[in-house]
């Protein structure tokens, strides 16, 4: 069980995967990408255990049953390399009272390789090498380790290999303890970049790549995700918490619809406006509705990162001078305060209203923002940036048991600027919502913004 395997040096792996197969420590756990071989080599290191008899017998569980019979048909390909005797027993009932099938291969020393089902049951009473293959996405994780793990009690090896699924999952629980030094696993991460950089596209293509064919390819592996979750989590080896994410993936998409947007003069129905101010490190989002049977489409969106605030005025100007503009909501809160009071003088109060932005009126708005989505009456531009800004929000419960929404700031992306933009838009055009505190306006006549900016 413990003897000393030697380095392999095969042409059949990348680096990474050779860095796997070489580590020996009774216990790894593999944080990776998907489909880059991983379940592939893993298959070779089962084999070869076997074939030199260094464990009685391995036992795989994958997340499902198509998973199972691939792995055995990659170690169906080693036994051939290995010039082994064997014989491939198809499925066998391993229980009779719990109904326990196995897809099984056995070899003439009488080690034997079992490809079992995500049933728990299936690792009671077992003994030997134990492999769980997409670990966080079995149906009942905790059930299968508490089953598994005293499979390795006299020894054995144990593989723990999956893409993440989430802050939940038990495999992101493994992954954090060890991170912190309390589990004293071996651990290897390989997300997509770091396989490309080693060979992966390489392997694909059949031909050594260029840099730019690599970085081409990274790309569109990312765009056909189409969101950032699925790209982050399946090929980044990042866990998303989607739990705290006030509007979650699956919300956001099913309200976006492609070709949507259209130039100014082109909005011909009643248009709401939400605006949020920002500056140097905060974007100015400007969000335009045209509302027609209380659905609501986005018409435009504008983004200024950077902007004067004199050239910021001239452009939501424009916009406020609309024919058809009802109403507009705009964020009177810091730095937004005088080009709100501004709006008003130039274009009314009653169809221009400034929104001082406290917890409570942003749980308003919020909360009616993502009533709008469930309801899907709101759609939205199917871009990468809106999903993302969207998705940013967390909804946070303070230690005095107070609401709070917040975001990740950024420079380039901003502090959710296009999620309250929105919010700020539904509100200008709802008619159930409770009244928002106007912000409070100054006796003197507040100068034009040309003469301070």
């Amino acid at each position: 069980m413990n003897k000393t395997i030697k380095a392999e040096k095969t042409p059949f792996f990348l680096p990474y995967q050779l860095r796997w197969l070489n580590d020996n420590s009774r216990i790894k756990i593999w944080e990776k990408s998907r489909r880059i071989g991983a379940t592939y080599v893993q298959s070779y290191e089962d084999v070869r255990d076997c074939v030199y008899k260094r464990v009685p017998s391995v036992w795989f569980s994958s997340a499902d049953e198509s998973a199972a019979k691939e792995y055995i048909e990659y170690c169906k390909i080693w036994v051939n390399l290995f010039h082994v005797a064997s014989q491939y027993l198809g499925e066998v009932v391993i229980d009779s009272e719990k109904d326990v099938k196995a897809l099984v291969i056995e070899f003439a020393n009488g080690t034997k390789i079992h490809a079992l089902s995500s049933n728990p049951n299936a690792f009671r009473s077992k003994g030997g090498k134990t492999v769980l293959d997409e670990f966080a996405h079995h149906k009942n994780p905790m059930m299968m380790w508490r089953a598994a793990k005293p499979c390795i009690t006299w020894g054995y090896p144990l593989r723990i290999l999956s893409t993440h699924n989430g802050q939940q999952a038990l495999f992101f629980r493994f992954i954090s303890q060890i991170l912190k030094g309390i589990l004293k696993w071996s651990h290897h991460k390989t997300p997509i970049q770091l396989a490309v950089e080693e060979g992966l596209v390489d392997k694909i293509y059949g031909r050594k790549t260029t840099k730019a064919e690599r970085e081409e390819w990274l790309e569109e592996q990312r765009r056909d995700c189409f969101d950032e979750y699925t790209w982050l989590q399946e090929f980044c080896c990042v866990a998303i918490d989607e739990a705290t994410a006030f509007l979650p993936y699956e919300l956001i998409v099913s309200c976006e619809k492609d070709n949507i947007l259209k130039d100014l003069d082109e909005i011909k129905g009643d248009l709401y406006v939400g605006i949020d101010i920002g500056r140097r490190k905060d974007l100015t989002a400007i969000w335009c509705l045209d509302v027609f049977e209380n659905i609501k489409y986005t018409r435009l969106l504008k983004i200024l990162e950077k902007t004067p605030f004199k050239i910021q005025y001239e452009i939501i100007s424009e916009i406020l001078k609309h024919k058809h503009l009802r109403r507009c909501c705009i964020d009177g809160t810091g730095l937004g305060m005088q080009i709100a009071e501004t709006a008003q003088d130039d274009f009314g109060k009653y169809r221009v209203e400034a929104i001082t932005f406290t917890n409570k009126v942003k749980e308003e708005m919020a909360y009616n923002l993502r009533t709008n989505f469930e309801d899907k009456t709101i759609y939205i531009p199917s871009e990468h940036e809106i999903r993302e800004d969207l998705h940013s929000v967390r909804r946070i419960i303070t230690a005095s048991n107070n609401i709070r929404f917040d975001a990740d700031s950024d420079e380039s992306t901003g502090h959710a600027d296009r999620f309250w933009a929105l919010a700020l838009a539904l509100y200008a055009c709802s008619t159930n919502l409770s009244p928002i505190h106007i912000a409070s306006r100054v006796t003197y006549k507040t100068p034009k913004l040309t003469e301070g900016f």
